[in-house]
């Protein structure tokens, strides 16, 4: 595929460059989904996007879309050094992605080798459906009734633009965006 077709994200060259995966479907956060991965791609990394079937996933405004080059299903977690949860509206991405039961083990992956996870807004849905947050301080949007599903998952929830905990960077809402990225970005360095 040429670079300059329309939603395709441009890939490393090096085969060798760390590797980000970012789990989402229609109805994502434009903002959280597209800062982060331009940020990855700006540092050399190589991104997948994967969604419950490959092909063309719009965001919430329907002005943008992204082609997933990957289905969730097709996603084997010891191939990525990097796990990206955007977030959405919580009857859109963020559910479709939850209800998945290979995003749930692919997160549940991550967090079982100590590997970077970043996730915004309503993405920690994600996460409560894991298991993963028990014990855990993270953020997320302050509505829809996502902080009190972490709360009732275990995880301790803070009303902050951005929360790190070990390998997992949680931020609220767009507005964050830039703290979630630099984190983000911050974390896979420290790691690196």
């Amino acid at each position: 595929m040429a670079a300059r077709e329309y939603g395709v994200i441009p890939q490393a060259a090096d085969d060798r460059a760390p590797r980000a995966v970012v789990l989402s479907a229609d109805a994502f956060e434009d903002l959280e989904l597209y800062v982060p991965v331009f940020r990855l791609v700006e540092a050399g990394w190589t991104v997948d996007i994967a969604a419950p079937e490959k092909g063309k996933i719009t965001g919430e405004s329907n002005w943008y879309y992204i082609m997933a080059n990957k289905s969730i299903d097709e996603i084997d977690p010891d191939g990525y050094d990097l796990l990206v949860i955007p977030g959405g509206k919580p009857h859109g991405a963020p559910t479709t992605v939850r209800n998945n039961s290979h995003a749930v083990e692919i997160a549940r992956s991550f967090f079982a080798k100590d590997k970077p996870v970043a996730a915004i807004c309503h993405g920690p849905y994600l996460l409560v459906s894991a298991g993963v947050v028990e014990g855990r301080r993270l953020t997320s949007y302050w509505g829809d009734g996502v902080p009190e599903e972490i709360t009732a998952a275990g995880g301790q929830w803070e009303d902050a633009d951005v929360v790190i905990d070990g390998n997992l960077v949680t931020s609220r809402w767009p507005m964050d965006i830039a703290a979630f990225s630099r984190e983000m970005m911050k974390l896979v360095s420290d790691r690196g």
